[in-house]
């Protein structure tokens, strides 16, 4: 019951922004032509056409069921505790059907490797069929993945930490039906297999550590059925227009599926893009507003499965905070952005952001808040696709990180 009333509470928390910022749903996503100039904007693509006198036949108008890419390798540090490694970000973004009734179909492919016994193949999609009738999302990883653990709750200092290594394979699929026109509805199945968890440390007991007995010696399983609600009114989860989403997940992980133990867990995602300036759409000016909540309702769900800071579906939350540094039974996540570009064409562009979490484990939901905070540059990568590179700087106490990404981080 206790948790049932956290789940209200987080619900209602999610949903308030939404009746601070109301607006008819018929004006949250603009209206696209089939046709979409750009030819006012600017993007790394012309600038390396000026620097090498690529003098373009006509100017570039982005025409339907073209596919955008964007590309962009770079060294830096792998989450976790990896070290330093050779990342390469891919997205890729298509549209199905017609641009004025179609959301942006995105494909996103981030490998790394560290040159030695790291690496990454994570491949995540979220194609929309003709009309919006149908969203198919995908998310397939294999990692050899170290990363850090400062047990349950928050109560561990920030060097009180121990290296976990573990073998991990996720293959998520679900696929959701338009009921109304931003509303829709279906499932799928999910699959977390680890195998190989163990502490690089071998004078660490992992279960000792971390307080927690399950799926912390050798290998876990997690495998069940997904349903999921989702309403979304962006167009572009690359650079997402103003607009709302939210998404309600709910995953049961029964023992005949193959899961080590029965258990459920609840993930509730609330979005809110507010322009600014909502009559010049060529200027981006717009206050995001980001939240979800994710708890597990029973007590044998595997340690490396708990809900964890920046193991949201993107691995995007958490930017100033070590991902990991907070697990529990249950995480609740606020973040908010401003983003402005700098000049007229789009090129340039900044972000200020703030963030905090706050998990049990150690004690009780929302009695311990964690924040983090930073700023960043963004650069128009492709116009088309409308993908910026970020290059972000973010802190919280103990911590600090310049963080490379391509597309917004919600």
């Amino acid at each position: 019951m206790r948790r049932c009333r956290l789940a209200v509470i987080a619900a209602i928390c999610c949903v308030l922004p939404s009746a601070l910022y109301a607006q008819d749903a018929s004006n949250t996503i603009p209206k696209q032509s089939a046709v979409k100039d750009t030819s006012r904007q600017t993007d790394l693509i012309d600038v390396a056409k000026s620097l090498f006198h690529i003098n373009p036949q006509q100017p570039r108008i982005q025409r339907e069921k073209k596919v955008y890419f964007s590309i962009l390798p770079i060294p830096g540090a792998v989450p976790g505790g990896a070290g330093r490694a050779l990342i390469t970000s891919t997205t890729a973004g298509t549209y199905l059907g017609p641009q004025s009734t179609t959301n942006l179909s995105t494909a996103t492919f981030a490998p790394y490797w560290n040159l030695h016994d790291r690496f990454g193949l994570p491949l995540r999609s979220s194609i929309w069929l003709k009309n919006n009738a149908w969203n198919i999302q995908g998310d397939i990883r294999f990692l050899i993945y170290p990363q850090y653990t400062w047990g349950l709750g928050s109560s561990h200092a920030y060097a009180d930490k121990t290296l976990v290594d573990d073998n991990y394979i996720r293959f998520y699929q679900s696929v959701l039906k338009r009921i109304t026109h931003y509303f829709f509805a279906g499932g799928g199945y999910n699959i977390d297999y680890r195998s190989n968890i163990r502490s690089d440390d071998p004078n660490v007991n992992l279960g000792r550590f971390a307080g927690y007995n399950y799926g912390t010696n050798g290998s876990s399983v997690s495998s069940g059925v997904n349903l999921s609600l989702l309403y979304d009114t962006r167009n572009n989860s690359i650079n997402p227009l103003p607009g709302s989403y939210f998404n309600l997940v709910y995953r049961i992980n029964p023992v005949f599926l193959g899961s080590n133990n029965n258990w459920h867990s609840l993930y509730l995602d609330y979005r809110k893009y507010v322009p600014l300036n909502p009559a010049n759409k060529n200027q981006q000016n717009t206050l995001a507003f980001w939240s979800y909540f994710w708890t597990v309702f029973n007590s044998n769900a595997p340690y490396l499965d708990l809900p964890s800071i920046g193991w949201d579906p993107y691995n995007r939350s958490g930017e100033g905070i070590d991902q990991n540094r907070y697990r529990g039974r249950s995480l609740f996540y606020l973040e908010s952005e401003y983003r402005r570009d700098i000049t007229e064409n789009g090129l340039l562009g900044f972000v200020v952001f703030a963030d905090a979490t706050t998990v049990s484990g150690s004690g009780n939901l929302f009695t311990s808040w964690h924040p983090a905070a930073g700023t960043g540059l963004r650069v128009k990568f492709n116009k088309g696709s409308n993908t910026n590179i970020g290059i972000d700087y973010a802190f919280s106490q103990g911590y600090r990180a310049v963080v490379l990404n391509l597309g917004e981080a919600f």
